[in-house]
């Protein structure tokens, strides 16, 4: 299978820099694949597709202000780092630019010394190993200096929207580097409006990272390999989730993150297994769904991991003339753009 097959033409234009004024507000284009029909609609009216005894599973992962400015110690050269996850304690993996300054031993401040990190060791694909050393709050000093890591396609820097904006209402676990974009445009009424027709809301944790932003740059698909990612299920989640399936709701995972998690939690029969863990599922056309029934997604990147990840649900061709047909509908585009929902 050629990544080549899931490139698609999209106007600078269509890139959403901002989100919309009210979360719900944004488009919603609703894909029937059983009557193989799109809609154009908004994302208010996402309760008109929703039945009672329907279960919605969210990602309640937060994002961290992952983004900091540091100054070498010796020099006061400054860098820029990306926290990618925690390896243990206050041992981190990051990305930094120019990476050529974190060399093994360098040590760094934030701050004005508040946060320090000395670089540990150079892993594979550019990335490094670092331990921070500070007093007080850990989580408190990466409020105070850090910076919501809005993703390399919004061309600004993150302002203080970001910090309201860039988070789900229902986000409630530190972990993530990029935002589960789908769940971006819930608000508290639509989601007791959902509720008060008789559907189930499950709340799973993946704390997405960093290979959200990458493009696959295998030819061939198969031959990409995915980042792992740490999720979690708990017994709670797991026996609303399968309790709603043997009632005979659909399981409508809300983004890719829920999704990646509930076919990783999934036996062959779709039950859903409580637990913690690290998944690093690749999910492409071929990928046979085990627990989830439909889907609340954003539009995702050219050439994407995503992207493929929808293609799976749907259909190659059928996704693909969708893309197109947004691009023609001027629909907005990726984390802060309109969604899509597939029946």
């Amino acid at each position: 299978m050629r990544i080549d097959d899931f490139d698609y033409e999209l106007p600078e234009k269509l890139i959403s820099q901002y989100p919309t004024e009210c979360r719900d507000q944004s488009r919603l284009m609703v894909l029937d694949r059983s009557a193989n029909i799109i809609a154009h609609r908004h994302f208010y009216d996402l309760p008109d597709f929703i039945r009672a005894g329907d279960c919605l599973v969210l990602n309640d992962s937060r994002v961290l202000p992952a983004r900091l400015f540091a100054q070498k110690t010796d020099t006061g050269a400054s860098v820029e780092i990306l926290l990618i996850r925690r390896l243990s304690g206050d041992v981190w993996e990051i990305m930094a630019k120019p990476a050529r300054r974190l060399k093994e031993g360098a040590q760094f401040s934030i701050g004005g010394g508040q946060l320090q990190f000395t670089v540990l060791e150079q892993l594979a694909e550019g990335t490094r190993k670092i331990k921070f050393t500070y007093k007080g709050d850990f989580h408190g000093l990466l409020e105070k200096h850090g910076a919501i890591p809005l993703p390399p396609y919004i061309r600004r820097s993150a302002e203080t929207i970001d910090r309201e904006r860039y988070q789900t209402i229902y986000n409630r676990i530190e972990g993530s580097v990029a935002a589960p974009t789908a769940g971006l445009h819930f608000t508290s009424e639509l989601l007791k409006r959902i509720e008060d027709q008789g559907v189930h809301l499950a709340r799973v944790t993946l704390h997405v990272g960093i290979g959200t932003f990458r493009p696959v740059k295998c030819e061939r698909v198969e031959d990409h390999r995915m980042h792992i990612e740490e999720y979690h299920v708990s017994q709670a989640t797991a026996d609303l989730i399968n309790q709603s399936r043997k009632a005979g709701g659909r399981i409508i995972a809300i983004g890719t993150t829920s999704t990646r998690t509930l076919e990783s939690a999934a036996a062959e029969d779709g039950t859903i297994a409580a637990g913690s863990g690290e998944t690093g599922i690749f999910i492409y056309p071929g990928y046979r769904f085990k627990a989830v029934d439909a889907l609340v997604t954003n539009f995702h990147l050219p050439k994407s991991t995503l992207l493929l990840l929808v293609s799976a649900f749907y259909n190659r061709e059928k996704m693909m003339a969708a893309y197109r047909e947004a691009v023609y509908q001027q629909y907005r585009f990726f984390s802060y753009g309109d969604a899509m929902l597939i029946l």
